[in-house]
């Protein structure tokens, strides 16, 4: 079994600044993995050429079971709305999805909510902006593969510090009313040690993956909750290859689960 997690920045280069269907397939198809939690998916954004990312990742893996969760309508940086049941699917949404060659038995989607105060990001050029935090959200699936019942969530945490680890402690609980062993993939927004320390769940890959061109530290994880962890496997590889799109690098862990 491969888990991967790849935070996609919309599928740009950092190359070009440009988003190309193709580009995208092959970074996704070189990490051959069984089960993939995507972050920053556009769906219908304009910047992406109203590309399905969601579709795209799931045709590159010959994947029979995808499922995207937006967290907010609109476009973030520009003008959005936080996700609702009304909302109009026709426009841009942006979010989380979660891809997988196993059959799905069961979705679950849960709302994390984003801080309430706007916080400093910086920016290129030095600068400081004010920025308002949005949403964010938990997909989890409960997956039937040839060894049995695996949970695999994904998420993509607020950065805001301390906000982030009440997202993670709420995504954390949320998970446990699903069938162990419980797998989170995505970019929690802080590194391995506080991650561990606020949850107590294993990671099972220890890589630098960000920023993408030279990655000094670890914000893209695959953990497991340590109930249930020995049902996995034992580790094979872990890798972050260097792909060519995101600021991000995919994290992808190999076990020897049948």
């Amino acid at each position: 079994m491969r888990l991967a997690t790849f935070n996609l920045l919309h599928g740009r280069s950092l190359s070009d600044g440009t988003v190309h269907a193709g580009r995208i397939s092959a970074a996704i198809a070189d990490l051959d993995a069984d089960v993939l939690g995507l972050q920053e998916v556009d769906r219908a954004q304009p910047r992406s050429g109203g590309l399905d990312l969601t579709v795209l990742a799931a045709d590159a893996l010959g994947a029979g079971s995808h499922r995207f969760a937006a967290a907010v309508v609109g476009t973030p940086g520009q003008v959005w709305e936080p996700w609702h049941a009304g909302a109009d699917l026709a426009h841009p949404q942006y979010g989380i999805a979660l891809v997988s060659r196993y059959p799905v038995r069961r979705w679950q989607i849960t709302q994390l909510p984003g801080a309430p105060v706007r916080s400093p990001v910086y920016v290129p050029q030095g600068r400081v902006l004010l920025l308002r935090d949005e949403p964010r959200v938990l997909l989890a699936a409960v997956l039937e593969t040839p060894g049995g019942l695996v949970t695999v969530a994904t998420t993509h945490l607020s950065f805001v510090p301390g906000w982030n680890v009440r997202q993670l402690r709420h995504a954390v609980r949320a998970l446990r009313a699903l069938p162990a062993p419980r797998v989170l993939l995505g970019d929690l927004n802080m590194p391995a040690g506080p991650v561990r320390a606020f949850t107590g769940w294993r990671s099972l890959g220890r890589a630098a993956t960000f920023p993408s061109p030279a990655p000094r530290t670890q914000l893209d994880h695959v953990l497991v909750e340590p109930r249930g962890a020995a049902g996995l496997g034992r580790v094979l590889q872990v890798r972050a290859p260097h792909v060519p799109v995101s600021d991000h690098r995919p994290l992808v862990v190999r076990l020897d689960r049948r």
